[in-house]
C-alpha cells in the first residue's frame, strides 16, 4: 500500500506481465514498447498510461496498433513478432514447429508472436496449375479448409476438373487436392463402368387403342466422359427420356397382339434411334429389352378368357384326333382278324389268360374246341 502511494506520488505505475502474456504500452497515446514477462515501472501520470493485453494462447497477433507498429517501430516489432506476406500469384503455407498451421491467401498477410514457436512459410504459386502436390495434400488431410478442395476418384471412374466453369482436364483414379483461392474449382466424378437403367411403368396406347404399361431395361457405358458431362445435364436422365420417346413411338404403331407375341425383342428401329442419340453424348448403349407388358385389369380378364377358350378348343381337337386314331386302329385290327381266324382265336386265348390270372376258377363250354381243331388241321396240312 505504501509503495502504491509512493508510485502514485512519483506518477508511475507497476505492470506485471505473466509468462503467457504480452502487453503493448502507450503513454499519452504514444507507443512505449512491447512488455515481456516480469514487472515493469511505467510513467502513468494522471491515468495517461494505456495497456493492451495479449494472451499467447492466441498465436496470431491482432491489434488496432498493428499497422502503426510495423510502420513506425519496425525494429521493435521484429523483435517480438513474425510477419508473413504473400505475393499476388502465390499462397503461403505457414508451419509452426514443423507442423502445418494455416494458409495465407494471395496478397494476404499474417503476423504471429515469435515466442509461441518456430514459424516458417512455404511459398506456392497458384497462378498456373492449381493441383496440390501429394506430399503437401497429405498435410491438409482431414482439415476443414476453405482454401483447398479435395476429391477422391475411385477405380473405374474418372474426374473432370472445371476451373471457373471451364473444363481443364481429366483426372485419373486416386486422391486429388486443388487450391481454391480466388478461383472456383469443381471436380465432377463420372462412372465409367457398365451400368443398367430401368424405365418402369411407361404408358403406351397401341394401334388398336389399348392402353398398357411397359417396363424397359437397357445396358449402357460412358465412353466419352467429357461429352457426357458437358453436352447434357444428366446423361442417365437423357438415356431414360430417349428410351421413353423411342418406344412410345415404336410400340404405338403395333397392335396388342403383335406386342404380346414378341414382347421380349425390342424394335430394331427404336434401338437404332436410341443408340445414335446416345452416341452423340458419349454413351454406348448395349442390350435394350422389354421386360414386362402390364395390361389393365379388365383387358387381362378378357385375354385370360380368350386363352382359356383357345386351349379348350385345342384340347377338343386333340381329343377327337386321338379318338379317330383309336377307331382306325380298331378297324384295322378287325379287318386282320376277319381275314385270319387263327389270329382271332389267339386273341381269345390271350383274353382268357388275362381273365384266368384274376379269378380262382374259370369254366369254358366249347370255347376252344374250334380253335384247337383248326390248329390240329393246320399242323396236318
Amino acid at each position: 500500500m505504501v509503495m502504491e502511494i509512493f508510485d502514485s506520488l512519483r506518477g508511475v505505475s507497476r505492470v506485471i506481465v505473466r509468462e503467457n502474456q504480452r502487453a503493448i504500452a502507450l503513454y499519452k497515446g504514444k507507443f512505449r514498447g512491447i512488455l515481456t514477462p516480469g514487472e515493469h515501472v511505467l510513467a502513468a501520470d494522471r491515468g495517461r498510461l494505456e495497456i493492451e493485453w495479449h494472451d499467447l494462447a492466441r498465436l496470431e497477433f491482432v491489434s488496432i496498433y498493428d499497422k502503426a507498429l510495423f510502420r513506425d517501430h519496425l525494429e521493435v516489432a521484429r523483435q517480438h513478432l513474425t510477419e508473413f506476406r504473400a505475393g499476388a500469384g502465390e499462397v503461403l503455407v505457414i508451419s509452426r514447429d514443423g507442423r502445418f498451421h494455416a494458409v495465407v491467401r494471395p496478397e494476404g498477410r499474417a503476423v504471429y508472436w515469435t515466442d509461441t514457436g518456430a514459424w516458417t512459410a512455404e511459398r506456392v504459386a497458384v497462378d498456373g496449375d492449381l493441383e496440390i502436390a501429394a506430399e503437401m495434400a497429405r498435410r491438409f488431410a482431414g482439415l476443414a479448409m476453405t482454401t483447398v478442395t479435395s476429391v477422391d476418384v475411385a477405380e473405374g471412374h474418372t474426374g473432370l476438373l472445371f476451373v471457373d466453369g471451364r473444363f481443364v482436364r481429366e483426372l485419373a483414379s486416386g486422391a486429388h487436392a486443388f487450391w481454391t483461392v480466388g478461383r472456383k474449382v469443381v471436380v465432377k466424378v463420372v462412372d465409367l463402368r457398365r451400368q443398367s437403367l430401368d424405365v418402369a411403368g411407361q404408358e403406351i396406347l397401341t394401334r388398336d387403342r389399348v392402353t398398357l404399361r411397359v417396363n424397359l431395361a437397357a445396358d449402357y457405358q460412358v465412353i466419352d466422359a467429357v461429352k457426357a458431362a458437358t453436352t447434357v445435364k444428366d446423361h442417365a436422365d437423357a438415356l431414360y427420356r430417349a428410351l421413353q420417346f423411342a418406344f412410345r413411338k415404336s410400340l404405338g404403331r403395333k397392335s396388342l397382339d403383335e406386342i404380346l407375341a414378341d414382347k421380349v425383342t425390342a424394335e430394331a428401329e427404336a434401338i437404332a434411334e436410341v443408340r445414335s442419340a446416345m452416341a452423340a453424348i458419349g454413351l454406348m448403349v448395349g442390350e435394350i429389352a422389354i421386360k414386362d407388358v402390364i395390361l389393365p385389369g379388365e383387358m387381362r380378364d378378357i385375354l385370360n378368357k380368350v386363352v382359356a377358350a383357345e386351349k379348350e378348343a385345342e384340347a377338343n381337337v386333340i381329343r377327337r384326333r386321338e379318338e379317330t386314331n383309336a377307331t382306325r386302329s380298331l378297324l384295322n385290327t378287325a379287318r386282320v382278324m376277319s381275314e385270319n381266324p387263327v389270329m382271332l382265336r389267339l386273341k381269345e386265348l390271350e383274353a382268357l389268360s388275362d381273365i384266368a390270372g384274376k379269378v380262382e376258377r374259370l369254366t369254358i363250354h366249347n370255347g376252344t374246341a374250334g380253335l384247337m381243331n383248326d390248329i390240329v388241321r393246320l399242323r396236318e396240312d
